[in-house]
């Protein structure tokens, strides 16, 4: 099958990660993991930015040398990253040194063509945005509209520029003959009008900076930190033991599936990238998807305010498939969502406990009861017409929600999964299976049960990009090993009769509401 490869963003390590950090890194876990699932050899990028004035700042502030600040930070995504049980497949780090042999490489190719050239750069600059802001954007005393608490400084300096005018009409031609390159339609919508503004050469350089990679042409400056940042990407699909050149890097994995990244550095994926790559002669990625910002309880999160979301005590209070869970349903991916700790509960407990995990011990339940501990056979099945629905929708929901995963549509994956387990739930009380067994309806009670227990199972195959640790447990209770599984178990009707079932214990304790 096609190899796929994706990415989040390269997380500058500025500070501590935080939820807007860990938010597009766990929907790339899902979609990385559905990927697997269906088989699909699959690549799964994160890592780090490291580079740049606001590090070497930050460092010297904490009196500390810029690469310990960097190892330190690291250190505590890879815990966060465990907590979340996010699996990647490469972390890289800008700091590496092969990162800096293919940024190398890269900068030299794109020199050769032409595209970059030393001039002067006057304006204003945002030190936390590692960016020149147009003076008609800037607030009050020149201060950034992103960092508002910070004033911009006046920079007049010689820089390198790389040639992004000269691309215009290129980049304007890709996005038109490529409509569903930027997703979702507001965010490609932004960009559109970004270009149609007129695109102007960016600074790639900054003189007498010392913590960042030397222009191989001229060493007294450091190239700028999104020209190298991007080219962290690269640099992640060179296999551990190979020499770092392009030609490794891109030999199996490029071009990239698709960039997960927040809306607020979309330009950078959705123009300056693209710039960069049509540049090098490189095949472009497939997709960039921006997600939309988080606020808590319809505020905007700020440490002013008090109200930042602390991703690792979150993960430690509710644990990992709490947090993916309602992060992926509740908020709809590519749109600014809204973090309620008591709506996290309430959604927690509604969907995991009271849905999914009720249907699973009463179906357990009635069928150490009612079957020997062992999934029936499903004689009677065809003749009930109460079940055939369940059974029609449960045949159509691998192929259904393969599209709402390949589309990041996480919220639509969970609800067409979550509609069959209601309907199971009503079923039940429709049904009575308990009269049918005292009525000797065994056939009958048979049929029930095997389409209760097919229905649990098939949500938490496809439910398992999601909360990963909840579908093992109760594939375990029901006599199998998720490890096992391959994409067939998509299917209706893979449980096996006779496969002998454990009895039931809850897969996800109610939680308590939060304290006021």
């Amino acid at each position: 099958m096609k190899p796929i490869a994706l990415t989040t963003p390269l997380f500058y390590v500025n500070g501590l990660p935080h939820i807007g950090s860990a938010y597009p890194t766990i929907a790339a876990d899902a979609l990385a993991r559905f990927y697997r699932l269906m088989g699909h050899p699959t690549l799964f990028v994160t890592g780090t930015d490291e580079h740049g004035q606001k590090i070497q700042r930050t460092a010297e502030q904490n009196n500390l040398p810029p690469q310990e600040h960097c190892d330190r930070i690291v250190t505590e995504f890879h815990h966060l990253w465990n907590l979340l049980d996010i699996q990647f497949d490469r972390f890289i780090r800008t700091s590496d040194p092969r990162h800096t042999a293919i940024t190398r490489e890269f900068f030299q190719r794109v020199y050769a063509k032409g595209d970059i050239y030393l001039d002067r750069q006057q304006g204003w600059y945002c030190v936390a945005c590692e960016e020149f802001k147009e003076e008609r954007d800037l607030l009050a005393d020149q201060h950034c509209p992103t960092h508002p608490n910070l004033a911009c400084e006046w920079r007049d300096e010689a820089n390198y520029f790389f040639r992004l005018s000269r691309y215009q009409e290129a980049i304007a031609a890709f996005h038109d003959q490529h409509p569903n390159f930027i997703q979702p339609e507001p965010r490609r919508n932004e960009v559109l009008k970004f270009i149609d503004q007129g695109l102007r050469d960016f600074s790639i350089s900054r003189i007498n900076l010392t913590w960042g990679i030397p222009l191989p042409i001229d060493p007294q400056h450091t190239l700028y930190v999104w020209f190298d940042a991007l080219l962290g990407y690269l640099t992640a699909l060179l296999d551990p033991q190979a020499e770092p050149t392009l030609t490794n890097a891109l030999g199996h994995w490029y071009p990239f599936h698709v960039h997960i990244i927040g809306k607020d550095i979309l330009r950078f994926h959705a123009v300056y990238w693209v710039a960069m790559l049509l540049s090098a002669d490189l095949p472009l990625p497939s997709r960039v998807f921006g997600h939309g910002l988080l606020t808590r309880d319809g505020i905007k999160m700020g440490k002013t305010l008090g109200n930042v979301i602390d991703p690792f005590d979150l993960v430690t209070r509710y644990g990992a498939d709490a947090v993916r869970y309602y992060f992926l349903k509740e908020i709809e991916f590519g749109k600014d969502g809204d973090f309620s700790e008591d709506r996290f509960v309430a959604i927690l407990n509604a969907d995991l406990a009271n849905t999914f995990g009720n249907l699973l011990n009463r179906t357990l339940g009635m069928a150490g009861k009612y079957c020997q501990q062992r999934v029936p056979i499903p004689h009677a099945t065809a003749l009930d017409p109460t079940l055939q629905p369940l059974q029609t929708l449960g045949s159509s929901l691998g192929d259904r929600t393969q599209q709402h995963y390949q589309n990041l549509n996480f919220r639509a994956a969970c609800d067409t999964i979550l509609d069959l387990i209601r309907d199971c739930n009503k079923m039940v009380d429709e049904t009575t299976p308990w009269k049918r067994f005292k009525a000797g309806q065994q056939e009958e009670v048979d049929a029930i049960l095997y389409t209760l227990l097919e229905s649990v199972r098939l949500a938490a195959y496809l439910l398992s990009p999601i909360i990963p640790n909840l579908s093992r447990e109760i594939y375990r209770q029901l006599g199998l090993d998720f490890q096992q599984s391959t994409w067939q178990h998509h299917q209706w009707g893979t449980l096996a009769p006779n496969t002998v079932l454990l009895s039931p214990s809850p897969i996800f304790q109610r939680l308590d509401p939060p304290s006021p």
